[in-house]
């Protein structure tokens, strides 16, 4: 099926692989201006810049497409080529039903995974300090940028981690939600 933007818990283990946390992202138009309506969610613009840290702080919690784009070009030089890396981190997790075609999960015909892929694509990142550590974070602060001056604060959508939620679990640690159009 479709994985949408559980798509990211893979694309953040990539990154960390290959990226430090200290290297500065900046945004290309190509990055921020190819998506689907409706799918930038910071609002980031060509040109802006942010360390690979707050970039996955960016991806993981607040589920930003944009951000997304502008990692899988900072690590590979485009999108195709991270998608590469990205079915190599899947094959070598012992992923069979899986084929990533972009670092968001967006709507792609040949992008597709497996519930068993996935459990076995989350468990590494649990296994990964750093990714657990982005990835249990309740509160971020980004700083500011041309859409928002003051900054932005992101927290995640997971429903099952906000204390007044009815759907409410203490023993869930973290997680990550993600739908598209189809």
């Amino acid at each position: 099926y479709y994985p949408a933007s559980i798509t990211k818990i893979l694309t953040a283990l990539v990154i960390l692989e290959n990226c430090d946390l200290d290297e500065t992202v900046t945004f290309s138009n190509e990055a921020v201006n190819t998506l689907e309506p409706g799918a930038s969610i910071l609002g980031a613009r060509a040109g802006d810049q942010l360390s690979v840290r707050e970039c996955l702080y960016a991806l993981l919690l607040q589920s930003a497409n944009e951000v997304a784009n502008a990692l899988a070009e900072h690590c590979s030089g485009s999108i195709g080529a991270f998608a590469e890396l990205m079915n190599e981190k899947a094959r070598s997790l012992g992923c069979t039903s899986s084929n990533f075609a972009n670092p968001s999960g967006l709507n792609n015909p040949e992008h597709y995974t497996s519930a068993h892929d996935m459990a076995l694509i989350a468990r590494a990142a649990f296994d990964n300090p750093e990714l657990l550590t982005i990835a249990t974070t309740r509160y971020y602060e980004l700083p500011p940028n041309g859409k928002n001056p003051e900054g932005l604060g992101v927290s995640p959508g997971h429903r099952m981690l906000k204390e007044r939620e009815a759907v409410y679990r203490p023993d869930v640690i973290s997680g990550k939600t993600g739908y598209t159009s189809l």
